[in-house]
């Protein structure tokens, strides 16, 4: 085992512990590009991108109908926290190990206009290899399909990267018949429905937060993915 996969194995390790269901390291080259110019000169000498994930509850995707419930609206905040204190955990061991890191939080807003954070976490799941994304924009895993949330942090460890992993919801229109934004189409995805429906979503008594879920629920990505 050579240091770049002990190191990766070291952080496996406590992300798992953590809650974890995956975890992947990206090659930040190829999208550092989409980075929002508040991170840019962080990650100038940060060149990986550690991707976690942590798995949402079958039960409680499986209760959306057509707008967001209150159990995931609490469900949704303490995935997010959850996976925040998992990057803390990991970018601790990281520093102990002599070596630079910035856990990039997994829901936070620096642009409300357009509704974008610090950098795109799906973009870095799937340059770490851990899945695709389909034409709703989510992040679908083979193992989970859409059904999880996303966490990033940047660092100058040497770990060992993963490749893209390509996948296409070939003839899958689930998400398209059930958005209640009627957002996703077979031509593409038109965020600024989308966006208007969350915020709809958001004035709904008890929610407060831009979430749906409702193409969270249809997506059957695990039958999708290419072998």
């Amino acid at each position: 085992m050579d240091e770049r996969e002990k190191n990766f194995e070291q952080l496996q390790e406590i992300a798992i512990r953590e809650g974890a269901s995956l975890i992947g390291v990206a090659d930040i080259k190829n999208i550092k590009k989409t980075f929002h110019p508040l991170i840019i000169k962080i990650a100038d000498s940060l060149p990986y991108a550690i991707s976690i994930v942590v798995k949402l509850s079958d039960a409680i995707i499986n209760d959306i109908k057509d707008s967001p419930t209150l159990i995931y609206k609490h469900h949704y905040k303490a995935v997010n926290y959850r996976l925040d204190q998992i990057a803390l955990a990991v970018c601790k061991k990281i520093d102990s190990l002599g070596y630079s890191s910035v856990p990039i939080p997994s829901s936070q807003m620096v642009d409300w206009e357009k509704q974008l954070g610090h950098l795109s976490h799906r973009l870095v799941a799937r340059e770490a290899g851990l899945g695709y994304i389909g034409r709703s924009t989510l992040f679908i895993t083979p193992q989970y399909g859409a059904r999880v949330r996303l966490v990033t942090i940047l660092t100058n460890l040497p770990l060992p990267t993963g490749n893209p992993l390509e996948g296409s919801c070939k003839k899958c229109n689930e998400c398209i018949s059930l958005c209640p934004a009627e957002a996703i189409t077979e031509a593409g995805y038109e965020r600024e429905k989308c966006i208007i429906k969350l915020k709809e979503f958001s004035k709904i008594r008890g929610i407060g937060v831009s979430i749906c879920g409702v193409c969270v629920k249809a997506c059957k990505g695990t039958e999708t993915l290419d072998e």
